[in-house]
């Protein structure tokens, strides 16, 4: 999402760095175009010109003019107010002192609130925590079913059913709570299709009714400034405490994501980032400024990994590298743990200045429709062929083709490849008795 606003201010940077030494004239001159950048971003102009004022009494100080990297000082000024922009230190849901810990969702229809509702519950349910839905949007057809689709796919216990009033519903959840054990209780309230009192009159006697502990805002980062005029309107007719950005791995500009505290005083908790259950996290704005600035995010990335990869798995692979014993069902399941991980642009993203390698992320979704394609061919083999590829003889590859939707090429391909990797593999165990003990090994495709 903050794909063109990153491309601009890191333009501007390379270009203030390049300065022998900064003026204030030179500072004033960046200045303008950042407020340009995000301007064009769709971030609020009230909250850009009290950002580039910020920013600008901070760089033409003393200790950025007189210092022996003022471009780099300049960058780090611009960093610590984008972060304090995105709101300091990040929000958190703190746990009931005695549970159920009820939080409260509300939104419009179509901002993604009811997959929200069941992305927060597997946040919560990956943290070792016993969620319930209570399906209180008893308007739009079919959101009841769709919640508890979502709920047995998590396998999530959902509470509520069409014919039944919403405070009923979520009166219900909190005794089944009660009784069983769970925490927390995730209400997803009515949405409409606009703002209009009757929705905000229930809204608040939910909230006085059911006395939720957290009472959360899903908007939708694609909607840009509209997200943040009705968050404004929620927030001073109901109340809420934090912000659910969804949809920010959307192709919009940002600027809601860069506008909403600001504007409302309300920070963003968390933030959809795909359409997959687990596809929530939670948000760090010291991480976001650093990926606006193309800076990257190491630590979201070392996240994932450690989310995406299985150390039984980790390890069975080690030995196997060791004994040779590597096969294309190993490559297969390598295969999975990095898409798991999510796109690899969005992950080459994580990783710093990445930025800079213009026209890689188009060769990444190359590289990305190969991985799936290796999957389909794999999946095609006999348990006999992925075990010894040596057997695929013509009319097998052909056969394999045409079972996953390929060329022979494709497939000749993909074992050419797997042929390589045993190869380098072998590399690895001749260094291994010169280096010591192979503790582990990070998988790599080799370079076609």
């Amino acid at each position: 999402m903050f794909d063109t606003l990153t491309q601009r201010l890191t333009a501007i940077f390379d270009r203030l760095s390049g300065y022998g030494r900064l003026t204030e004239e030179n500072i004033q001159e960046a200045l303008r175009e950042v407020r340009v950048a995000l301007l064009e971003a769709d971030v609020n102009f009230k909250v850009v010109k009290a950002f580039v004022e910020r920013v600008r009494a901070k760089a033409v100080g003393q200790d950025v003019l007189q210092s022996l990297t003022p471009g780099q000082q300049v960058v780090k000024v611009v960093h610590d107010e984008l972060m304090e922009l995105l709101g300091g230190s990040g929000h958190r849901l703190a746990m009931a002192p005695h549970p159920p810990t009820v939080i409260m969702l509300m939104g419009l229809q179509g901002s993604g609130k009811t997959t929200s509702a069941a992305k927060l519950a597997r946040h919560f349910q990956r943290q070792g925590q016993h969620p319930l839905l209570a399906a209180a949007d008893v308007y739009r057809p079919a959101a009841v079913e769709q919640l508890r689709a979502l709920g047995a796919q998590l396998q999530i216990p959902v509470v509520g059913s069409a014919g039944q009033k919403p405070l009923e519903i979520c009166q219900e959840a909190l005794r089944a709570a009660a009784d069983r054990g769970l925490s927390p209780v995730i209400l997803d309230t009515a949405g409409r299709l606009h703002i209009d009192e009757p929705m905000l009159e229930e809204l608040r006697m939910l909230k006085r009714e059911v006395h939720p502990h957290h009472v959360l805002l899903v908007a939708d980062a694609m909607t840009g400034q509209d997200a943040v005029t009705m968050a404004e309107r929620f927030n001073s007719a109901v109340g809420i405490d934090a912000v659910i950005m969804a949809k920010l791995d959307g192709d919009a500009r940002g600027g809601a994501a860069l506008s909403i505290r600001q504007v409302m005083g309300r920070p963003i908790a968390f933030v959809g980032t795909g359409e997959k259950p687990d596809a929530l996290e939670p948000f760090h704005p010291d991480r976001m400024a650093s990926r606006i600035l193309g800076m990257g995010d190491v630590v979201s990335l070392v996240e994932k990994a450690q989310a995406g990869v299985d150390q039984a798995k980790a390890e069975e692979l080690a030995r196997k590298i060791r004994e040779e014993s590597f096969t294309l069902e190993d490559f297969a399941d390598q295969l999975k743990q990095l898409r798991s991980m999510g796109p690899l642009g969005e992950l080459m993203e994580m990783i710093p200045f990445f930025k800079g390698a213009k026209g890689i992320p188009t060769e990444l979704r190359g590289e990305e429709t190969e991985l799936r394609r290796y999957e389909a061919i794999i999946g095609s083999m006999t348990p006999q062929e992925r075990l010894d590829p040596q057997i695929i003889n013509g009319s097998r590859r052909s056969r394999i083709a045409r079972g996953s939707g390929t060329s022979v090429q494709d497939v000749n391909r993909l074992l050419k490849q797997y042929a390589q990797l045993k190869k380098m593999m072998r590399g690895l165990k001749q260094l291994e008795g010169k280096a010591g003990k192979l503790k582990g090994l990070p998988f790599q495709i080799p370079g076609r």
